[in-house]
């Protein structure tokens, strides 16, 4: 019979030492230049985070950036691209693409369309420039150029739809760069947003039917229609039962998920067939995949649906089913461990003053898992702390269902290495362990050579040969527990796409560093 005491001494050894500290001050493996930024760019969202400040993230993202700038500016402009399209993130690719304009302006203004695909995105990208949070003054030639390209390049009716929003504002912007119209429509539409006075026939179809609308309202007009704008034109305009009604029937996918309870204060759904109306869109499969929503959001949708008809959260549970089918099947056995710890109950999106999101990263964590043991039968979850918490589950259940209990669970402090070591305790059989947390463990700080994370995994993939370790990260701090090995990946991000990456490694089709070779394959 093997030595254990021997056995766990060589393994010992063959640990990479840690060599920082983390957030909260346990022992951690520090990310590459690259490594670094893919994680920032897919869960930062420049707001103050548990551990950190918002200001601390903004230099963190910057210094990633900006080393990897130096070497291959190409992936800086890869990973705003991929974060965009594949992630859905919206504050750090409009950094990393502001940050671009500086010194590699060719990069900056060939995946400027790409990154900027909407009036939000615009504004971030022009309020960042004006910031100073990267070093310019000013929006420069370049941008503003670019700028100007792009509100070409789009219609009137468009641009009037995606010109609601502030600092800055579509006029603003437009003062900024001072876009020569080529039509007379242009012309006429650029002035009514400066609020000049222009020929009202010349303006879009559109603005002529919302400014009409106005007026028939101002004047007491109760039989007018509200045009298809989105409804922050027109909620201050004294909507009645019947507006909101024609509001919802032309809404679109996102603005119907955002506005449920709106729709239900007002009165909209008491009208069964605009209810059914409502339900087959938010179950329609296409529709799901073109709002790129995140399953969090759905999630928050469902909890928020509490009341409402039957037909409108069975719709978004259909909806779940459709936004998680990357979950993947995983031949073998599967373990997947849920940080449950106090550190899990902060806002996934950081703390931003006066319109934080109530979902937590716990929340986000508990969605992951509930997924993953739902799509794969011989799953195990375990759920830790500073230990690791008995918790029973119905995997026949729904994603929700299974997620809501896991959010239930009572905190401590954080201890990732605790569910690899219970493991290896129940000499469990493994092939993939997939770990969600924000990867700040302090509980298990030891005075060994490495992490006890990386301790308890090298034990435990030492008696399963072949095994995989994926360590999922769901706010941006820059270490992790377990290092990049040939058996181990650092993820993070909270969208769907986190799945694929997950699948493509436990197959065997990505290496140790799949998820910076995935942002390396996209074409500029």
């Amino acid at each position: 019979m093997a030595n254990k005491t021997l056995f766990q001494s060589v393994v010992g050894k063959l640990i990479p030492r840690a060599t920082v500290r983390n957030e909260a001050g346990g022992k951690a493996y520090q990310l590459t230049a690259k490594q670094a930024l893919a994680q920032y760019t897919a869960t930062g969202c420049l707001n103050r985070t548990f551990y950190a400040g918002a200001e601390t993230q903004l230099q963190e993202v910057l210094m990633a950036a900006i080393d990897v700038a130096g070497d291959d500016p190409a992936f800086v402009a890869q990973c705003a691209v991929y974060m965009r399209e594949k992630m859905y993130m919206k504050d750090v690719p409009a950094l990393l693409l502001a940050l671009l304009t500086v010194e590699h302006g060719e990069l900056a203004e060939h995946i400027f369309g790409r990154v900027i695909d909407n009036g939000k995105m615009l504004r971030n990208f022009v309020q960042i420039m004006r910031s100073g949070a990267v070093p310019r003054k000013s929006l420069g030639t370049r941008p503003k150029r670019m700028v100007r390209e792009w509100l070409a390049g789009r219609d009137e009716e468009w641009l009037f739809r995606q010109s609601v929003g502030q600092s800055p504002s579509m006029a603003d912007i437009i003062k900024m760069v001072h876009p020569k119209p080529a039509t007379e429509k242009r012309a006429a539409f650029y002035g009514y947003l400066l609020g000049k006075d222009v020929d009202a026939e010349a303006l879009p179809d559109l603005v002529q039917q919302y400014e009409a609308y106005k007026a028939l309202r101002q004047a007491g007009s109760r039989r007018a229609v509200p045009p298809k704008v989105p409804f922050q034109m027109v909620q201050s305009l004294g909507l009645d039962r019947e507006d909101w009604k024609q509001v919802a029937r032309d809404a679109g996918w996102q603005m119907t998920r955002m506005n449920l309870n709106t729709f239900a204060r007002h009165g909209v759904l008491t009208d069964a067939r605009l209810v059914r109306t409502i339900a087959k869109r938010l179950a329609d499969k296409e529709e799901i995949k073109k709002a790129r929503v995140f399953p969090y959001q759905l999630m928050t949708a469902y909890k928020n649906a509490w009341g409402m008809p039957r037909p409108i959260t069975d719709a978004l549970q259909d909806a779940m089913e459709v936004a998680l089918q990357k979950v993947p099947r995983i031949d073998g056995d599967v373990a997947v461990c849920i940080d449950v710890s106090g550190s899990m109950q902060s806002p996934v999106t950081g703390y931003r003053r006066g319109s934080t999101t109530a979902v937590r990263c716990l929340d986000v964590a508990a969605l992951f898992g509930a997924a993953m043991v739902r799509k794969n039968n011989r799953a195990r979850l375990i759920p830790f702390h500073d230990r690791v918490v008995e918790h029973a589950f119905n995997p026949r259940d729904t994603v929700l269902t299974i997620a809501d209990g896991l959010t239930k669970i009572p905190s401590g402090g954080t201890n990732c290495a605790a569910p690899l070591e219970k493991l290896v305790r129940d000499q469990a059989r493994v092939d993939l362990v997939v770990m969600v947390s924000d990867c700040e463990s302090w509980v298990d700080a030891g005075i060994g050579r490495g992490t006890r994370t990386m301790e308890a995994w090298r034990i435990l993939s030492a008696r399963n040969p072949g095994a995989k370790l994926v360590c999922i990260d769901i706010q941006p701090y820059g270490t992790v527990q377990a290092q990049n090995a040939q058996d181990i990946l650092n993820v993070g991000g909270f969208s769907d796409e986190v799945f694929n990456v997950v699948a493509r490694f436990a197959q065997g089709d990505d290496d140790t560093d799949g998820w910076v070779r995935r942002i390396e394959r996209v074409t500029l």
